[in-house]
């Protein structure tokens, strides 16, 4: 089979997964979770997800109405024989498998209306790693809901705010988000760079398996201190104020502007959902467990 058809093949099936199977890390701390809670409220509630995650995986139909806005993270070596045409290959995918998981139409032209196909402008949209000395290529498929989207946050903080700022931001901004985005929430966290770069970092950091810390020991200690104080927040599961407010906390830091200190901020909902593969210039195929 052609190179071409096999990445097309993957990406649709990358995209099937993501929106009917969550990553182990997340499917483990949802069932953690739920044996935890001391609260019949929150017990229920919990209990619910876990049923809506299994009938979906057994099903292979998606775990939520709202399929998302598609898009793809995808580190390229810069030897792999196909760089090019990429992008036409992800678009075609994506609109396979509007057809065939499927998905729901979500994207929508400013005057056009909605495409019918999730496929527009930038739609989907790609991040793009090209990695010297390499012929592999690593895929993943990151398909956003619309609720938790509308909570997430960029601030420009003074760089004179500091660290104490930083955590204000965060926490304020967990306390805006409340319910609206189906809490418990995984939160992505990007400081520094500029106002893309930080939004960029935030939602690369949700790709991080649950309980993975960073590798540099000061933010691990910040994911883990703000953890904690967000949960005494008692927002809880779905707003209900009991149970758990948010599952894991992830950030990325870049070098900044000495005048900006950017803070992106992006939410996912209980189903933070993403697949993964990779697939070498020979057309072999491993996926990716996150």
């Amino acid at each position: 089979m052609e190179l071409f058809k096999i990445i097309e093949n993957v990406a649709t099936e990358l995209l099937k997964l993501a929106v009917t199977k969550l990553p182990d890390s997340i499917e483990k701390a949802l069932l953690k979770a739920l044996e935890e809670v001391q609260s019949d409220v929150a017990k229920t509630q919990l209990q619910t997800i876990v049923e809506n995650f299994t009938a979906a995986k057994t099903s292979l139909l998606p775990m939520c109405q709202d399929t998302g806005v598609v898009s793809f993270f995808v580190k390229v070596g810069e030897q792999f024989p196909i760089i090019a045409e990429l992008t036409e290959i992800l678009r075609n995918a994506t609109i396979k498998a509007t057809q065939s998981v499927p998905l729901r139409p979500n994207a929508v032209d400013l005057f056009k209306g909605n495409t019918g196909n999730n496929v527009a402008d930038y739609i989907p949209w790609i991040y793009w790693e090209i990695v010297p000395n390499n012929n592999v290529l690593e895929l993943i498929a990151f398909p956003k809901g619309g609720g938790s989207t509308n909570i997430s946050k960029l601030g420009l903080l003074k760089p004179g705010e500091g660290l104490k700022g930083i955590k204000k931001f965060i926490v304020d901004s967990v306390v805006d988000a409340g319910a609206k985005g189906c809490p418990p929430y995984f939160l992505g966290i990007g400081i520094g760079g500029g106002e893309d770069i930080a939004m960029n970092l935030a939602k690369k950091s949700l790709l991080r398996p649950v309980g993975e810390h960073s590798k540099i020991p000061k933010i691990a200690e910040l994911e883990k201190e703000l953890l904690e104080a967000l949960n005494e927040l008692r927002i809880g599961v779905m707003g209900l104020g009991e149970g758990p407010t948010v599952l894991s906390v992830h950030i990325e830091v870049a070098g900044r502007h000495p005048a900006s200190l950017p803070i992106g901020i992006v939410f996912s909902c209980w189903a933070d959902r993403h697949a993964g593969a990779r697939i070498d210039s020979e057309g072999n195929i491993t996926y990716l467990s996150f």
